[in-house]
């Protein structure tokens, strides 16, 4: 049982990352005006917020600039217009996906960038990838971080075997991410377990990215709290792909530390968030997300669903089981 004083109090070793501009422009192809993230760099910055992921570095190869806003790519020039030399306590981040990236090239010596921290992406099978990513960014200079996408779809000794492999790699943070929100506390519970069991071995921390499909993206998370992870990703109005993530307000309310300040967050909500939302962006619980989630199946086709404006939520039902 959690003991009541980790709840009353706070521990200094709590990271809170915002992945906004990230999650979020999955929803939008990244196409944020200046202004949208310029306030939100500074709402982070008067909120205390550890970290600020701007986006992907993904390859010009792959995708194509002229389908995507500016954030899908993070060039360290549009990094830096918003941010100057970011002479605050808040830390540039931007995550490199594993086959998706030109890492070797895109990511420039850590002293030449305003980014701080690489957060690798990857999946159980393309962990040696991951691992070569992770040199290079530590060798770069770099903090770096690893998310093991899809965890809930993978066996436990795969996953050990995974941990103890990036264990001996200079990465400073692995990441739980329930990809389909489909796990419960529980189950993070006991995987929070397995990822400090290696993070004690190796010396490492442990963070923690929940999906919103069965509205327990914030219960999971402060669920992992408790069990002693110490970096957390939230987004505001939980905005990210599909049933979107845990709500950086509401994650902000829970933890104790006098440093985090919500005021910044509500204000910025107020003036870009409502009216996102208004524009006829849309992210969020629904209940083709929550079906996917039971299911634990990849979001795609409840995202598909929801660009169809389709309401005939039964017949999606027997259509996703019928992928079981």
């Amino acid at each position: 049982m959690k003991n009541i004083a980790d709840l009353m109090n706070y521990r200094e070793s709590v990271k809170v990352i915002d992945a906004t501009l990230r999650d979020g422009g999955l929803v939008n192809d990244f196409y944020f005006t200046d202004e949208f993230v310029r306030d939100l760099y500074m709402a982070n910055v008067k909120a205390g917020v550890d970290y600020m992921e701007f986006g992907y570095k993904a390859s010009k190869e792959l995708f194509d600039v002229n389908k995507f806003g500016k954030w899908k790519f993070c060039n360290d020039d549009d990094i830096r217009k918003i941010v100057g030399d970011n002479n605050t306590d808040l830390k540039i981040a931007v995550m490199a996906d594993v086959g998706r990236c030109d890492y070797k090239n895109d990511i420039i010596s850590r002293e030449d960038s305003p980014i701080d921290l690489i957060r690798v992406a990857t999946y159980l099978n393309t962990i040696p990838g991951a691992i070569d990513m992770i040199e290079d960014a530590a060798n770069k200079g770099y903090e770096v971080s690893c998310n093991i996408m899809a965890i809930s779809n993978s066996q436990e000794a795969d996953l050990r075997t995974a941990l103890d492999m990036l264990g001996q790699s200079p990465v400073d943070v692995f990441y739980i991410v329930d990809s389909f929100g489909s796990l419960y506390p529980e189950q993070i519970e006991r995987l929070a377990g397995i990822y400090m069991e290696f993070a004690t071995k190796y010396n490492k921390k442990v963070g923690i990215h929940a999906h919103n499909n069965q509205q327990l993206a914030f219960a999971n998370t402060i669920e992992a709290v408790g069990d002693g992870v110490d970096w957390l990703d939230a987004t505001y109005s939980q905005m990210g792909r599909g049933a979107g993530n845990c709500a950086m307000e509401t994650l902000l309310g829970f933890l104790r530390n006098p440093k985090y300040n919500i005021y910044p967050v509500i204000q910025f909500i107020e003036k870009h968030m409502v009216p996102l939302k208004k524009s006829g962006v849309v992210w969020g619980y629904d209940l083709q997300y929550l079906m996917t989630g039971l299911l634990n199946q990849h979001p795609r086709t409840a995202i598909q669903f929801t660009k169809e404006g389709r309401e005939d939520y039964s017949e999606f039902y027997k259509e996703v089981m019928a992928h079981e």
